[in-house]
């Protein structure tokens, strides 16, 4: 649907791919953020979806790490592969702010469907100030 030309299954794909790459890490612990599954049916079969959230989510229950270590992260910044030392914790942090950045395009979609989200925090940052009624 303009002007977005994606779909929220493109999203929820383009969420679980972005932690998938994490626990992809190499064997000279790196990460590189380019090298996404994209996996289709993800996007249009709820069940596949659901599949890859479950095995994301145990993925990030059992994974064991300081977040302060470092970690070398590969991403495409525009100009081509470049390589960058994060650590654990700024991974994480960039993968959560993503998510949101996600949960919000979603929220824009659903509103353009006339579909309204019960959840007032999709879609919003915690430190996100809150619209307040003036009386």
């Amino acid at each position: 649907m303009s002007p977005y030309y994606s779909s929220i299954g493109s999203h929820i794909r383009h969420i679980l791919d972005f932690y998938d790459c994490i626990f992809g890490t190499s064997l000279d612990n790196g990460i590189d953020l380019t090298a996404r599954s994209r996996n289709k049916k993800v996007e249009s079969e709820c069940s596949s979806a659901k599949q890859y959230l479950d095995s994301i989510i145990d993925k990030l229950m059992k994974f064991e790490c300081d977040m302060n270590d470092p970690v070398v992260v590969f991403d495409d910044l525009g100009l081509g592969k470049v390589e960058m030392t994060y650590t654990y914790g700024a991974l994480f942090a960039q993968a959560n702010s993503h998510t949101i950045h996600h949960y919000a395009i979603m929220n824009y979609i659903l509103d353009a469907l006339n579909i309204s989200m019960e959840d007032s925090d999709f879609g919003y940052n915690p430190t996100t100030p809150k619209q307040t009624s003036i009386n």
